[in-house]
């Protein structure tokens, strides 16, 4: 049944129709719950609060189907405002993106553009920037651009994921960049040529790649609610005497408040992704098919019980 759940979610996650229509009503449903608000001044004040409890934090900027250049580089200004406001406010976060938003299925060469546009605004403000991975489609061209750009700038990562058969190869080709890199098990639908079809191997594989990158002596952001993994990164730590400011634990927005709350009080960096803007349809239609248990929360925002 969940994953019937979950492939159901999936698809509606891609539903253009359903997309434009959230838009239009604005954060209902039960969204307020996972997302900040629609503008870079609600994120703001989620920032502050979450600072306030001691944890970090990385917006993202929601934007699902880019058609055309301009609304590409309405996103870019999107990111280098909320730049601004990280800088400006003195806020404790970072900045996360898809290079969707940026133009990548209009263009490399745009969202290259409109990338080292936003990292140039980074680095004059110091703040660290991951691009998000997307499916395996763009996989390989998030890596490449990733790298031409980690060539020119030092404030910018990615995201490796677990379910990927290559994932632990792409580490290893990375770790050259020394890269600051999110990892996670994945949050989209792929073949089983590509992809580990079973939990548990998603699992292993995530174990994996986390003892790679932390042991070959790079920032790793391990980004998981599942308390197994948690409890596997806290040992390994101790087990190498890797330095708590080479690693740092990441939640959504939302989900496990009180877990976040729990890690920051045993000493560990937490930092919190958090989404903002009026196109967070996609993105809360993947975090139900992550965890079809967030539904429950979904109908309490709704009825009010």
């Amino acid at each position: 049944m969940e994953q019937i759940l979950r492939n159901f979610f999936l698809f509606l996650s891609k539903n253009k129709f359903f997309t434009k229509l959230a838009k239009r009503y604005g954060l209902r449903f039960g969204a307020g719950r996972f997302v900040a608000g629609e503008t870079i001044q609600h994120a703001v004040e989620t920032i502050k609060e979450l600072n306030h409890q001691g944890m970090s934090v990385t917006i993202d900027h929601l934007g699902e189907f880019i058609e055309s250049e301009s609304e590409a580089k309405a996103a870019a200004e999107e990111c280098m405002e909320a730049i601004r406001a990280i800088s400006s406010h003195n806020l404790d976060s970072q900045l996360s993106l898809k290079l969707t938003s940026m133009g990548l299925d209009i263009s490399y060469d745009l969202a290259l553009e409109n990338m080292r546009n936003i990292l140039k605004e980074a680095e004059e403000k110091n703040v660290f920037v991951t691009i998000d991975m997307e499916d395996f489609e763009r996989c390989q061209t998030t890596i490449k651009l990733f790298k031409e750009l980690r060539e020119e700038y030092e404030h910018i990562g990615t995201v490796i994921q677990s379910y990927l058969y290559r994932a632990a190869e792409d580490i290893e080709d990375l770790n050259v960049y020394n890269p600051n890199l999110r990892l996670v098990k994945g949050a989209y639908k792929e073949s089983p040529k590509v992809a580990f079809p079973d939990k548990k191997d998603v699992d292993e594989n995530y174990k994996k790649i986390i003892k790679i990158h932390l042991l070959n002596g790079n920032y790793t952001a391990v980004a998981t609610h599942d308390d197994t993994m948690i409890e596997f990164t806290k040992i390994l730590v101790k087990e190498h005497n890797i330095p708590l400011n080479q690693f740092e634990f990441q939640m959504l927005y939302g989900i496990r408040v009180e877990r976040q709350q729990e890690l920051v009080e045993e000493g560990y960096k937490m930092r919190v992704y958090v989404p903002y803007g009026d196109d967070w349809y996609g993105y809360f239609m993947r975090r139900l098919a992550e965890r079809p248990a967030n539904v429950a929360f979904v109908l309490k925002g709704i009825t009010g019980k």
